[in-house]
């Protein structure tokens, strides 16, 4: 039996930890971000992480960085045999990554090298890649640059939103973490270094980049507004007003109209001139409406002969 510390944040890291409360280790206390005021009324919220350690009885601990001695003293303090981390958000130093016995373990949403950063899962979608997955990983200063302990593959379609593969990986980490936790704990993994030079920037996404821009081949806004759902969602501009893009579909039919003209909508969606194809919208919401099937939304209204704008 091992002693574990555990640091994540999000939703993504939720899975892993639930399944080390209930595996034959110890969690000897879980590290997550610090409450941050959210919503309308910017009341402070727990991260998931944090309700789910809660929930177990596990000791929470919010250092806001690694920087102070007292936060570092209290981790040492701790005795762990490994620490396991997940979507946590804030850097470690080496003097952190080498306080346990065994290191430090990352869960990360990629099979590197392919996707070092932030947003692994988004870029792959983006990419248009076949396949993404999770991967084991030895943890070193550098980012996400350790040695690889194991990997577990996942094939990403044509439909493949963020969110569908998100929930999807986040399980696949954690059973990959605890089929490993044995092998790990007597050192008998075999670790694979990570060759550099096929290695790829997963930037983190703006707002900005989720804007469309309809003069790009439908294929590529199609991938988009996959990757950007649930964040920070495809948008547009209608008579000046934001449009957001949930879904879409890609079709058959060309044009000659200016690129975000509207061509024609119907039960099946709304068809839009790209770069060199037309795309169909089937979920869409208007400013200050709810989200919804785009025939639905236009039963009582006809956009054909409008034009949807980026600026």
């Amino acid at each position: 039996m091992m002693k574990i510390i555990y640091a994540g944040t999000p939703d993504f890291a939720v899975p892993a930890l639930e399944a080390l409360a209930q595996s034959k280790h110890q969690v000897v206390a879980v590290y997550t971000q610090p409450d941050r005021p959210a919503g309308r009324g910017r009341k402070m919220q727990f991260s998931a992480v944090k309700n789910c350690a809660l929930k177990h009885g596990i000791e929470v601990i919010q250092p806001q960085t690694f920087k102070n001695q007292m936060d570092i003293d209290q981790l040492k303090s701790l005795d762990a045999d490994l620490m396991v981390v997940a979507a946590y958000g804030i850097i470690l130093p080496s003097i952190i990554l080498d306080s346990p016995k065994l290191g430090c373990i990352n869960i990360h949403g990629s099979l590197l090298p392919r996707w070092r950063g932030a947003a692994p899962i988004q870029r792959a979608i983006l990419a248009g890649d076949s396949e993404t997955g999770i991967t084991l990983m030895q943890m070193d200063v550098g980012l996400d640059t350790g040695a690889m302990l194991a990997k577990e593959s996942v094939k990403i379609d044509q439909t493949t939103t963020t969110l569908e593969l998100h929930d999807s990986l986040k399980e696949i980490g954690a059973e990959l973490l605890i089929n490993n936790l044995d092998a790990i704990e007597s050192s008998s993994i075999k670790a694979q270094q990570q060759d550099d030079s096929v290695a790829c920037y997963a930037a983190k996404l703006s707002k900005q980049e989720a804007l469309v821009d309809w003069s790009k081949p439908a294929e590529l806004i199609h991938r988009e507004i996959r990757a950007f759902n649930p964040w920070p969602v495809s948008h547009t501009l209608l008579q000046g007003q934001n449009v957001k893009i949930w879904s879409a579909s890609l079709s058959n039919q060309v044009t000659d109209e200016p690129v975000g003209s509207i061509v024609s909508h119907d039960k099946n969606g709304i068809q839009v001139s790209c770069g060199d194809a037309v795309i169909s919208i089937t979920e869409i919401q208007f400013a200050g409406k709810k989200r919804g099937s785009a025939e639905q939304l236009l039963n009582s209204r006809n956009l054909t002969g409008e034009v949807f704008a980026n600026s």
